[in-house]
């Protein structure tokens, strides 16, 4: 039996793996670049104050999800999904050209124009992500190649979001940062040459080129599936949750724990492998099966955690510390760890949570239309991550904190888990004989 790592040796994975953490590197890697650019050095790109930049930007990447994933889902379940991915890439090192010339021009029309384009590459590229794993693995494979995707997505942002920060600060970041752009989007192409062909789910599909109707189609579709429409429920309540905390972890780093940038990216970090290990540790708690029984331990861990997260920033630093601290010195503090674990463990159980939710989409859905199931996924996913905005906002306006912001999230997922455990008993039920069986 073939575990998760020896995945990686097979040309039936790895190419696809590394197109896919490849894309998801560049992807952070731009967005940080420039985020980093206009928070730092507006003035050198337009009149407009970089926080109003840095608040409307991410909604520029998130925009194109709302307009072409139907379509996208639509292509991916009718074309053979190799060459999408390939003309995907092709696309990607014609953005990254477009990237250049703005870096280089310091016009942010073209960088903002550069960031909607890579939202529509991953908007495209979603769907024929996870629909190809269950065409190539077998169903007992399915849950540790999707936790080395999962791990590998969020290694790649890390590090993309280190070294696009990184880039954006060097004297000569115009140069340096379209050389990385380019490079990681030519490397993405070459990788992709060795996936292999995956036959068309659907060749005689009509495409339906109205985004709107097509993605009430969609969604009407997977309502009439309760089963697969509470999946897609629970996955965009992982990213509402996750949005809420990694929007929050710059200001918290310097408002709440009185750091530097360092110590934003080593929360950024600890959250990230917290993540990266759950997933990969689904297949060993799981046993090579679907097991949603792993879905409610991720959900009761994520509201101990983030209770807990809660108490942990709020005992730090009660009076004003006019000390900053850098990473080093952050982590010299025993009290720290405390709060570290937190998030660490909160990661850790977003991979538990996530993972199985995924293989069920892929091994409960029509083959042959797996892929619009997984485009109305991602439409959904974008919708709670905007909602989540707001939320944080409205919070915000009623006198919260950035801990108490944790707290309130932290609480709503325990709301969230017993009306999935109400809506779909299967999770309460598979949850405790898997727990019986530990």
């Amino acid at each position: 039996m073939c575990n998760q790592f020896q995945l990686i040796k097979q040309q039936r994975f790895r190419p696809f793996f590394f197109t896919q953490f490849l894309g998801a590197f560049n992807d952070n890697m731009f967005k940080t670049a420039l985020i980093t650019l206009v928070v730092f050095d507006s003035a050198s790109l337009t009149t407009m104050s970089g926080a109003t930049l840095a608040t409307l930007l991410p909604g520029v990447f998130i925009l194109p999800f709302f307009l072409f994933s139907a379509t996208a889902g639509q292509l991916a379940d009718k074309y053979e999904k190799s060459q999408i991915i390939r003309l995907v890439k092709i696309f990607e090192i014609a953005i990254m050209v477009f990237a250049s010339c703005g870096f280089f021009m310091h016009n942010l029309w073209l960088l903002g124009a550069t960031l909607f384009m890579m939202g529509m590459h991953s908007a495209v590229f979603g769907p024929v992500k996870y629909a190809y794993l269950p065409e190539h693995l077998r169903e007992h494979e399915l849950i540790g190649g999707n936790g080395m995707i999962e791990m590998g997505s969020f290694v790649a942002i890390l590090l993309g979001q280190i070294l696009g920060a990184w880039l954006a600060a060097q004297t000569q970041h115009e140069f340096l940062t379209s050389m990385a752009v380019l490079l990681i989007a030519v490397l993405g192409y070459w990788t992709s040459r060795g996936v292999p062909r995956t036959p068309a789910a659907d060749a005689s599909l009509k495409i339906n080129w109205n985004p709107i109707t097509e993605t009430f189609r969609n969604v009407k579709l997977i309502w009439g599936q309760q089963q697969i429409w509470l999946a897609i429920i629970a996955i965009s309540w992982f990213w509402f949750y996750g949005a809420t905390l990694l929007a929050q972890f710059p200001n918290l780093a310097k408002q709440v724990l009185h750091g530097d940038e360092s110590v934003f990216i080593l929360l950024l970090t600890v959250f990230s492998l917290g993540i990266g290990l759950g997933s990969l540790l689904c297949e060993k708690l799981s046993k090579n099966r679907v097991e949603l029984g792993l879905v409610v331990f991720g959900a009761i861990g994520l509201t101990i955690f983030g209770i807990d997260l809660y108490a942990s920033s709020t005992s730090l630093h009660t009076a004003y510390n006019p000390f900053v601290y850098n990473y080093k010195s952050f982590i010299n503090i025993l009290s720290h760890w405390r709060l570290l674990a937190d998030i660490a463990l909160i990661g850790l159980f977003g991979g538990f949570y996530i993972v199985p939710l995924y293989v069920l989409i892929q091994t409960r859905s029509n083959k042959g239309f797996q892929s619009r199931v997984i485009a109305a996924n991602n439409i959904i996913n974008a919708l709670f991550m905007v909602v989540s905005a707001g939320f944080s906002l409205l919070l915000f306006n009623q006198g919260l904190s950035i801990p108490q912001l944790f707290l309130a999230t932290a609480l709503l997922n325990a709301l969230v888990t017993v009306y999935l455990c109400i809506r779909q008993p299967e999770y309460f039920n598979t949850f405790v004989v898997w727990a019986k069986r530990k």
